[in-house]
């Protein structure tokens, strides 16, 4: 596990950039350092040991030292592809999944990609031919970032480590403010940052004679679903799955430790590395009992005999961390989960180096409640004509509110428009109030419609959990998961976000993922052979918080509305309409993801941005390593 930096050398780079790169993400890798330079290209790592401590110095050239990998990840399957290349006559030096890859590209260049199980992202430059290749793992668990102005090229795990180029252009890419102020992340390869692009999950790009090229190798679908599949059949399949899974996950040379929540998906995964060997937990609270599972996540680990440590986290902790946070999140992310992550990590990485988190089952599973709604809806599109609907539409409009006025509107609407997290935070009569120049607002639902597109046809539900797994998961949840741990020099992993599991969960009907009375119905079936039946039948909480009631905290509001007449709000927000959010909050109505998506936004910008911070807030950005 690691971070790395490069970038295509140019006339008058001072030597020492690739060296400022890399310690602008020394938290990924502070075991270890190490760089190689040319006349073509510069690379730089940072090491966070895991596998084989004393070997696998990065970066490693292949055996005619032609070609420099710099890899960050875990290849789970890694022994299996040395034992090909071991036939091919390939010579190994170390025990590293690393020297897989780099042997791996020499022997089949971009076709190793289809032999790959695993997170990783990883780049090899080919002094013989001056190409770059960059590649990202199938759903996205490792980041990896590029910037292309058509005159430089760099490439990092992390974009702040751009930050020390010389010729790197910062700027903000202000066209897409609507667009996170929809969602909360950017769902597609653009960022927050001109000319900075996320290389997609399941891609690959090709750098070369001053050019990028990206390509797809891989790409998650719904073509193969099998109608005949049970509840039962499809849970025994988990069952290997998950057992398979987990073992691959649990290989390492230090202490493995897990992550605990009240739900199904982080016990199931503790409870089945539980029976490889001894593994501590790890769970996070709030002294108020309300928003806290601490009482479900210590009672379940006692259940398995396995050491629970409990972490407590209050509103000091909460704002303090905020700033700090957004520095390590690079791409402003309004999650309020993002925040206990962060904290969670922090107390973790103390006692072990690596972690096992649950994420994922949701997404392939079927575990959120808003499938459900697809029934209703598609009921109503079937035995309703469209232009009945729309008529229902228009004149629902004009009425003032009555029960069931949502639903007629919405019922007017594709999916692709209609779907709750495609106008997530604000929808776009909100962006028009609140943005200072509503003429930069934008379409939320034809930003992301190829998405639905890719699965015309297929029933709502699934079309829901596919934009799900191409949107919320690598761009939310994978990317908290990855940023706040790597933050504190924590190796997450994800067994549940695996190559395997994902193919089978791809085959799944309908009603073996969800039905009316229950979620993740095959996945909870199969956990419930192996735990209490109260643990794999819980419903999912999603790591709440007090946040919503601090925001009303006058220790905490004052610090809000100082955000929101900085400088910063003033430039890009209608501060009035900032106002009335926190009003209206405070008078009952939750406006809580609304307010926290601009704060959060704000304390990013002042951060990335310092130049255009004010005095009144100027002390926030103090507490960040910028």
């Amino acid at each position: 596990m690691c971070g790395f930096v490069g970038f295509v050398n140019q006339k008058d780079v001072p030597t020492d950039t690739i060296n400022n790169m890399a310690d602008r993400i020394k938290h990924r890798g502070p075991d270890d350092e190490a760089y190689f330079s040319d006349e073509n290209a510069s690379m730089g790592f940072r090491r966070l040991s895991i596998i084989d401590l004393a070997h696998g110095a990065q970066p490693m050239k292949n055996r005619d030292g032609s070609k420099v990998l710099t890899f960050n990840g875990e290849i789970y399957n890694y022994k299996d592809i040395r034992k090909e290349l071991q036939d091919l006559g390939y010579e190994f030096k170390t025990d590293v999944d690393s020297e897989v890859l780099i042997h791996g590209y020499d022997a089949w260049g971009p076709e190793l990609l289809q032999k790959l199980r695993g997170m990783f992202a990883f780049v090899i430059y080919d002094s013989k031919t001056n190409e770059v290749f960059g590649a990202r793992d199938h759903f996205g668990i490792k980041p990896l970032y590029y910037y292309d102005d058509g005159k430089t090229f760099l490439w990092a795990s992390e974009i702040k480590a751009f930050l020390e180029h010389p010729n790197f252009n910062k700027r903000l890419n202000v066209e897409l403010l609507p667009i996170h102020l929809s969602f909360e992340f950017i769902p597609s390869r653009e960022t927050m940052f001109k000319d900075v692009y996320k290389l997609l999950p399941g891609q690959y790009f090709l750098h070369k004679d001053g050019k990028t090229e990206t390509h797809h190798y891989f790409k998650f679908n719904y073509d193969h679903i099998d109608n005949s599949q049970t509840v039962e059949e499809d849970s025994k399949k988990i069952e290997q799955l998950v057992d398979d899974s987990v073992k691959a996950h649990m290989i390492a040379d230090v202490e493995v430790g897990s992550f605990l929540s009240s739900g199904i998906d982080s016990s199931y995964v503790l409870n089945e590395a539980s029976k490889l060997k001894p593994i501590q937990s790890f769970s996070l609270g709030f002294h108020n009992s309300k928003y806290s599972e601490l009482g479900w996540s210590t009672e379940f680990a006692k259940a398995i005999k396995q050491k629970n440590t409990q972490i407590y986290m209050d509103g000091d902790d909460y704002f303090d961390i905020l700033p700090t946070m957004m520095y390590y999140m690079d791409e402003p992310l309004s999650n309020p989960a993002a925040v206990q992550l962060y904290y969670l990590t922090k107390r973790t990485s103390e006692s072990v180096k690596v972690a096992l988190s649950g994420e994922g089952a949701d997404e392939f599973f079927g575990g959120y409640n808003t499938y459900l709604e697809a029934l209703p809806f598609e009921r109503y599109q079937k035995f309703v004509p469209s232009p009945v609907r729309k008529g229902l539409a228009s004149i629902a409009r004009k009425m003032p509110r009555f029960h069931g006025k949502r639903f007629l509107i919405r019922g007017a609407q594709p999916l692709s428009e209609r779907y709750y997290r495609v106008n997530y935070v604000y929808n776009y009569d909100d962006r028009n109030r609140v943005l200072k120049d509503p003429s930069i607002n934008r379409d939320s639902g034809d930003y992301t419609k190829h998405i639905f597109d890719d699965v015309k046809g297929k029933d709502e539900m699934t079309q829901m959990q596919y934009f799900d797994i191409n949107t919320w998961l690598p761009y939310d949840i994978l990317h908290k998961a990855d940023r706040m741990s790597m933050a504190n020099s924590l190796e997450v992993r994800v067994p549940l976000v695996d190559k395997e599991v994902a193919a089978f969960a791809a085959t799944m009907p309908v009603n073996t993922r969800i039905t009316p009375e229950e979620t993740k119905i095959s996945l909870r079936t199969a956990a419930e052979r192996h735990m209490p039946k109260e643990n794999a039948l819980k419903e999912k909480l999603g790591f709440p918080s007090p946040i919503a009631s601090w925001i009303n905290d006058p220790k905490y509001h004052e610090r809000i509305v100082r955000a929101f007449h900085s400088d910063t709000a003033q430039k890009y927000f209608n501060v009035q309409e900032l106002d009335r959010l926190l009003e209206e909050h405070a008078g009952g109505k939750s406006n809580m993801q609304k307010i926290f998506t601009v704060y959060t936004f704000i304390l990013w910008y002042q951060v990335y941005f310092p130049e255009d911070t004010s005095e009144k807030t100027v002390e926030l950005v103090r507490r960040t390593q910028i």
